[in-house]
């Protein structure tokens, strides 16, 4: 009998709040938004399917955040993967507990100016893999999100 298990998730919805971008003691980058994903259930009053959101709080560490934080903002669609972390702590004497995807990837499903025609296609941006050994330390491919979604202000 196999003891595998396999922390995957793959989401996709609407960016309930613009990013927040900070960093941790150590200087690492960290940029947390959520992402609403709707569940489809049936009101047991009506009997008419209704939307019901579900809010996913999302993680992004490193090198990634920074450049992220640049094309993310509230009411943006996009696909997430990811893996689930959970992690809990007490706060003025209250246990406390919070379930949150640490992202690998963002697809952008729309761009900041939704409205615009020629979206085209979907634009990724990967996370960098942990690096096992310094000497195995790489920069990340770097993939410019589409046209439409530059701001003037960006320097490139």
């Amino acid at each position: 009998m196999s003891n595998v298990s396999i922390n995957r998730v793959n989401i996709s919805g609407n960016l309930t709040r613009d990013p927040e971008l900070r960093a941790t003691g150590g200087g690492t980058s960290v940029l947390t938004f959520g992402v609403a994903v709707n569940d489809r259930r049936r009101n047991p009053q009506t009997g008419e399917w209704e939307d019901v959101p579900n809010f996913v709080d999302c993680v992004v560490f490193g090198n990634r955040a920074e450049p992220l934080s640049r094309f993310l903002s509230k009411g943006q669609k996009v696909a997430i993967e990811g893996k689930l972390r959970w992690s809990s702590w007490e706060r003025d004497g209250q246990k406390r507990s919070k379930l949150e995807v640490i992202v690998d990837e963002v697809e952008f499903l729309s761009s900041r100016n939704s409205g615009q025609q020629g979206d085209g296609g979907y634009q990724t941006y990967s996370a960098p893999a942990p690096a096992r050994a310094p000497q195995q330390s790489r920069p990340p491919v770097q993939n410019p999100p589409a046209a439409d979604v530059y701001d003037e202000d960006i320097p490139f």
